[in-house]
């Protein structure tokens, strides 16, 4: 089936919070209404799902952080659980960004904070070698990669993961409708999410765009028709994509 002219196109995501968002310049360049409205949303783990981990936190005296969103999640949980973080905790940051980030929750200067300069986890290896000695714990997401442990692992550091947060469907309000062209993908929880708020839901002529494999394979896995796929050699982003996408797109609709 033809996909229509692409006049608006619904993107998955949270609104940015800078202008300079290059979907803002697309919509202008082909004159189409971008319209961002979450498929998902990242919730913080009950206290009683935290418990049955059974997982003291004082038990530590370091932690790792790879996100802000971890940050935002471990806080929130010590603070439901009435814990005091002592003043002598380290804290081991993937990036330079995420370090400046626990000031929402710390004196940053009275605290023994590393990072990363190169936002990947090697670049930890001499703060690690220098603090072989502390005991980690490692805040992660409900679905995440090994590629930090098997990091960890490998270093022989001693550290505990524990699942703090998850991403979920965010469900749509009781009357909210689908009123879109296009629609684009960043995850397969973000698939799912589509299907889980709207079952009757028949693409015909809509156009569909995604951004990663496993993205793509949730797409198909669905009964669902792929228009626009990102990343490949020539559109290394999803923004990429959808502008080769509306070029077509357009010239096929004059």
């Amino acid at each position: 089936m033809n996909v229509r002219k692409v006049k608006k196109i619904l993107i998955s995501q949270p609104k940015p919070s800078s202008e300079k968002s290059p979907y803002y310049d697309i919509a202008e360049k082909f004159n189409v209404e971008v319209i961002f409205r979450p498929f998902i949303k990242v919730e913080r783990l009950t206290s009683k799902e935290f418990r049955q981990q059974r997982i003291n936190i004082l038990d530590f005296t370091a932690i790792i952080f790879t996100s802000k969103t971890a940050i935002d999640h471990f806080f929130s949980l010590c603070e439901e659980l009435k814990i005091a973080i002592p003043d002598t905790m380290k804290y081991f940051c993937i990036s330079e960004s995420i370090a400046l980030y626990l000031q929402k929750y710390i004196v940053y200067r009275k605290r023994k904070i590393f990072f990363s300069p190169t936002r990947k986890i090697e670049g930890l290896n001499g703060a690690f070698a220098k603090n072989l000695k502390e005991k980690f714990l490692f805040p992660v997401p409900e679905e995440h990669n090994e590629e930090f442990a098997n990091f960890l692992d490998e270093k022989k550091i001693d550290y505990t993961k524990s699942v703090m947060y998850r991403t979920v469907s965010n469900d749509f309000e009781e009357g909210e409708t689908l009123d879109c062209d296009m629609m684009l993908f960043f995850s397969p929880i973000g698939v799912a999410s589509l299907l889980k708020n709207f079952p009757d839901f028949e693409q015909g002529d809509i156009a569909i765009g995604c951004f990663g494999n496993t993205t793509a394979k949730a797409v198909e896995d669905a009964g669902l028709r792929l228009d626009c796929k990102a990343p490949q050699p020539e559109y290394p982003s999803m923004a990429a994509a959808l502008e080769a996408f509306l070029e077509n797109n357009h010239k096929a609709h004059v």
